[in-house]
């Protein structure tokens, strides 16, 4: 069983969240991936457990948190600052307690900010983002984009894209990827969702998220091979 251990982050005076530590099996991978959840649900979703408790499972340290918002138990996000700076304040913590190679990434928004942060600079640049489910854009709204700031990430990116992921196809995914400075991979998961689900009467669910999860751990592995 995953052993999951508590890790308080102040973010700003005395605000707080508590991030959760998922550590990993033997053989380990010596890394760490911060996980960030979505806009509607915080850590404790099914989503961000399941996904965290895998790839612990699979020898990545992995750590997800609340934002401030969710901590607080109020249901509209808060402003794009305030985000990367609750995100930002959990990156220097798990340095402070893991040290080693980190990675960063999220569900969504959550993916979303963690490429804002690294966009902007915000302390030591990640060794990499993980990205589950981009949203590119509103639904049904595909001319308001989010992708202006991603060229200037300067660490190489996984999107884990549905095929019918009303944020963005892997097919509107697939042209910003020449754009950007770093290397980026692309995998999609056939049939899925904006949350990565596939319809009832094919591959099981927990198959298809297995397969992400090997895919996100074979992909960390390349990198840290990279760099070494």
């Amino acid at each position: 069983m995953t052993r999951r251990t508590e890790l308080p982050v102040r973010v700003d005076g005395d605000a707080h969240v508590t991030a959760l530590l998922y550590g990993a099996a033997e053989p380990r991978l010596e890394a760490a991936l911060i996980l960030a959840h979505g806009a509607g649900a915080g850590q404790h979703s099914a989503f961000m457990t399941s996904f965290a408790s895998a790839l612990a499972e699979l020898g990545v340290d992995a750590v997800t948190f609340n934002f401030l918002y969710t901590e607080q138990r109020r249901r509209i996000p808060d402003r794009k600052p305030a985000l990367e700076a609750c995100y930002l304040a959990v990156i220097q913590a798990v340095r402070d307690a893991l040290g080693g190679t980190l990675f960063i990434g999220g569900k969504s928004m959550g993916g979303r900010i963690a490429t804002h942060v690294a966009a902007n600079g915000l302390g030591e640049a990640p060794s990499g983002i993980v990205l589950l489910g981009y949203p590119l854009h509103p639904p049904g709204r595909p001319q308001e984009r989010r992708d202006a700031h991603l060229p200037e990430v300067p660490c190489p990116m996984l999107f884990v894209q549905g095929s019918r992921d009303v944020f963005g196809t892997p097919a509107e995914i697939q042209p910003v990827l020449p754009t950007l400075d770093r290397p980026a991979t692309l995998h999609v998961v056939e049939g899925g969702d904006h949350s990565l689900k596939v319809a009832k009467g094919g591959r099981s669910q927990d198959d298809v998220y297995l397969e992400v999860q090997r895919a996100i751990v074979k992909w960390l592995r390349g990198i840290i091979a990279e760099r070494s």
